[in-house]
């Protein structure tokens, strides 16, 4: 995609959509290619880990880390497919995914019982010891008929995760 960084073009703007499933309007794509040119502060094309690290909400998320592994370097049209997982629009299956990769911090396809002890460390520091974490890991894949030596994959997790009644409101406004 040829986007010249201070110019979006219509057919820009149809391409990035088609990339993102429709998941944002034309308007909101020109939002959120003005965000991603104050982020790219050297006009490079694309944001790195650095840039990305330069909002403060991104910044002081406790999973922010593993969020850096899979925005390092994105251009434009994959900046707006990463964020896509987090519209009001996108399904279910699309938030499942980005959380699973989340948690394959290896990109191995797979999540075993330390990466999921590694985030939760991540998400709860140190309000919960070791002890407890592996407890209620343990306790959660149990009652999911899983084991410890499991590995989940992503059908997996669409598995534990698709319930009419498990909320998944992580969204990022366009505006």
């Amino acid at each position: 995609m040829g986007i010249a960084l201070s110019v979006l073009t219509q057919y820009d703007i149809e391409e990035v959509q088609e990339h993102c499933n429709h998941l944002f309007t034309q308007q909101e794509i020109v939002s959120l290619y003005k965000r991603f040119c104050q982020l790219d502060r050297n006009s490079k094309g694309f944001i790195s880990s650095d840039e990305f690290l330069s909002v403060p909400e991104f910044a002081m998320h406790p999973l922010s880390q593993r969020l850096l592994k899979m925005t390092d370097g994105l251009n434009f049209k994959d900046f707006v497919a990463f964020l896509s997982a987090f519209s009001a629009k996108a399904t279910v299956q699309q938030k499942i995914e980005i959380i699973f990769k989340v948690y394959d911090s290896d990109c191995n396809g797979k999540v075993t019982f330390k990466d999921l002890t590694e985030v939760l460390q991540d998400l709860s520091g140190a309000f919960i010891s070791d002890q407890q974490r592996e407890e209620v890991l343990s306790q959660l894949l149990q009652e999911a008929g899983y084991t410890k030596e499991s590995s989940l994959m992503l059908d997996d997790f669409v598995k534990i995760l698709d319930h009419p009644g498990l909320k998944m409101e992580v969204e990022i406004p366009v505006d």
